[in-house]
């Protein structure tokens, strides 16, 4: 156990991988209970938030099972370079997926079956979850390992996923009514958002590109 706290402070990529294996587990029961309440309740918001979450689960273990498999190769980073260029695109269908389910965000259509002290836990893991990711991102680009700063561009892009699912939850909460008179702050904070992601997911597969 000490071996593995003494690796996790002083190796960032050891510490990147074994973030995304947890994230990968956690997506993954998250993604299939979406998908059982997907059916259970005929709802299209959780059925294809459920098909964002398994390409995701899809994406990660693609990269993390590539990034060991590289190694073994003649020419790891030749092979590293591939990988990250078909992950990269990945990611950008990955996003695409977002499109429904946060259309469906931005006219208060998800289903919100929360009170406001579940509400703010949510905001307060939330808060942590965009600030670690901000600042891992901002580390991942001195990492010279190229999947390395994939999976945290990933992981940044989930993080804003989440701001977008919290700015939802708290609307419909805090409304006293529908909550319709947030519908045009929901729609010009979900297209900066989304824009957002597209444009990280644009400027990955470009990298990729021109590093393959």
């Amino acid at each position: 156990m000490k071996h593995f706290f003494d690796r996790w402070k002083s190796d960032y990529a050891f510490k990147t991988v074994t973030s995304a294996l947890g994230s990968l587990a956690v997506t993954a029961v998250f993604a299939l209970y979406n998908g059982f309440l997907g059916i259970w309740h005929a709802s299209l918001w959780h059925g294809t938030i459920c098909v964002y979450y398994l390409v995701l689960v899809v994406l990660r273990t693609i990269i993390i099972a590539a990034r060991k498999s590289a190694d073994r190769t003649a020419e790891p980073e030749r092979a590293r370079a591939r990988v990250c260029l078909a992950s990269a695109a990945l990611l950008l269908f990955l996003n695409l997926c977002l499109v429904v389910p946060v259309s469906l965000m931005v006219v208060l259509q998800k289903p919100v079956n929360m009170t406001l002290i579940p509400a703010i836990a949510m905001a307060a893991y939330t808060t942590y979850k965009i600030i670690m990711a901000s600042v891992n991102l901002k580390r991942g680009k001195e990492s010279s390992d190229r999947l390395v700063r994939l999976l945290r561009t990933i992981s940044f892009i989930d993080a804003l996923v989440s701001v977008l699912s919290l700015q939802n939850t708290l609307i419909m909460v805090n409304s006293k009514g529908d909550g319709s008179e947030m519908l045009t702050l929901s729609a010009i904070t979900s297209a900066a958002i989304m824009l957002t992601v597209l444009a990280l997911s644009v400027a990955t597969l470009i990298a990729a590109k021109r590093d393959s």
